[in-house]
């Protein structure tokens, strides 16, 4: 079926959540997810305190009927804050600066002055039973091939504890993930359909990618509420591929068709996707009465200071870096592999020792992975070896005193320990056992490119041999 989204009255926005990297929003703790034997749990049960309005929110009433048992599971790498047994600390300056960042980036206007609330918690998975979340700007936008879409807020919040295990008794959560910052962005609701929700939420993906943020599966979360002329708002919870979206938006608005179509009216609504594109009813939809201010921490003033120096550090957006990398001749797979490891930073680092895009890219993006395969290694400890070595190699590269072929040889020997004195001494193979070999090999082995030739030569000499005289009798023999 055909959806005419203008004539069924369609309107919806998204909620983004994204984490930042940086260590927990009210505590020094590491934002760092454990996947050993916890040192400790706690059990409690959630009870309901009526919000600024005076009344208890119908969300929260619903929960609490359900008279669940959590069990919060810690580690040392925890603390009491975690625990709601010491009031929160300080707001982290760094996740605050990053907030700040991603405000500027959605063209948004800054809250000089603002509160941090407490955001009552429906699942038990805040310890305290609140969130704290505090709104850092407004009325932004992104644009779009349909037309700009509003950016109605971005919030500054603590993320919740992660789900263990659960059954109709109570759930347990990890206390690891709880507090780690996240932005909040919500849109107005101007997006036009399906197709323009995947587009926006790649829109403003764009932006906190070019920012200081968590990357990987579950450090970004997407909400989307959808309604149709003469049905109530729902919200769909659970995004993590944009790809999703649009069949997702498709059955809800089918969902709801259905109401209407029948004179009834749809629930408001919390709904969670699932895997195949429908949904499923998760709680009533929070009202108004679930946030109240935060009492254990003083008003937040961001300064025009704060902002103005925020202005001067702020990040690219990646398809503006990718343009000036290929630019610089670095090859498409190149580009795509430097966001995709994250290795910006230090291809930008390197790149000023030998200004040669492809080389570097090529020894930071493909010699880990290909060493930790032939030495039966872990990648990131072959990684850490390596980034501490890469800019005295490749100086050595610089200055002339080994060859480009002979990075990859220098780098294996420091992963198996030698120094870097002995892993670049090199005894030099005399010119005719070279030429003897690749003569053979020619004649074994005929119809080769020379390059694959190359590679079998720098392979049996490894980094005994200058490259470019091997090329050149390589180059002899194939004419012949």
């Amino acid at each position: 079926m055909d959806l005419d989204y203008g004539k069924l009255g369609f309107k919806s926005g998204l909620e983004i959540h994204q984490q930042l990297d940086t260590s927990k929003l009210f505590c020094n703790c590491p934002s760092l997810l454990r996947n050993d034997e916890p040192d400790f749990e706690v059990k409690r049960k959630l009870h309901v305190v009526a919000g600024e309005s005076g009344e208890i929110d119908v969300a929260a009433k619903h929960e609490v009927e359900q008279d669940k048992e959590f069990v919060y599971q810690g580690y040392d790498s925890n603390c009491l804050v975690e625990l709601d047994e010491e009031p929160p600390h300080e707001i982290n300056k760094e996740a605050l600066k990053i907030a700040i960042h991603i405000s500027l980036l959605l063209n948004a206007k800054m809250v000089p002055i603002t509160q941090i609330m407490r955001k009552t918690v429906l699942d038990g998975s805040n310890t305290s039973g609140f969130q704290r979340t505090v709104m850092i700007a407004y009325d932004g936008y992104v644009d779009s091939s349909k037309g700009r879409v509003g950016i109605d807020s971005i919030y500054l919040e603590e993320d919740s504890a992660r789900r263990v295990s659960s059954d109709k008794g109570g759930v347990v959560w990890r206390l690891d993930r709880l507090g780690i910052p996240l932005v909040e962005i919500a849109t107005r609701p101007d997006i036009k359909d399906a197709e323009h929700a995947k587009e926006t939420a790649l829109k403003i993906g764009e932006i906190l990618r070019s920012c200081r943020v968590k990357k990987g599966i579950g450090t970004i979360r997407q909400d989307i509420n959808i309604s149709i002329r003469g049905s109530n708002r729902v919200e769909l919870k659970g995004f993590q591929d944009p790809r999703m979206m649009i069949k997702t938006v498709e059955n809800e608005v089918k969902r709801q068709l259905e109401f209407v179509e029948k004179n009834k009216k749809n629930k408001p609504e919390v709904r969670n996707v699932l895997k195949d594109g429908s949904s499923e009813f998760l709680r009533p939809m929070p009202g108004s009465a679930r946030m109240y201010p935060e009492t254990d921490l003083p008003l937040l003033k961001i300064s025009r200071d704060l902002v103005n120096g925020s202005r001067k550090t702020i990040p690219r957006l990646r398809s503006d870096v990718g343009i000036e990398l290929r630019k610089q001749g670095l090859g498409e797979e190149y580009v795509k592999m430097l966001f995709k490891q994250n290795k910006l930073e230090l291809f930008r680092e390197l790149i000023e020792i030998v200004k040669n895009p492809n080389l570097i890219a090529k020894v930071i993006l493909v010699f880990p992975k290909d060493i930790a395969k032939r030495k039966n290694k872990s990648l990131d400890k072959v990684e850490k070896i390596l980034e501490d070595n890469y800019n005295s190699v490749l100086d050595l590269v610089r200055k002339k005193k080994i060859n480009e072929s002979s990075i990859k040889d220098v780098l294996e020997a420091l992963v198996d320990g030698e120094a870097l004195e002995d892993a670049t001494k090199f005894e030099k193979v005399d010119l005719g056992e070279i030429e003897e070999k690749i003569h053979k090999m020619i004649k074994e082995k005929p119809g080769l490119s020379d390059k694959a030739y190359m590679g079998l030569i720098m392979k049996e000499f490894r980094g005994k041999v200058d490259g470019r005289s091997a090329m050149e009798i390589i180059k002899k023999y194939m004419k012949k």
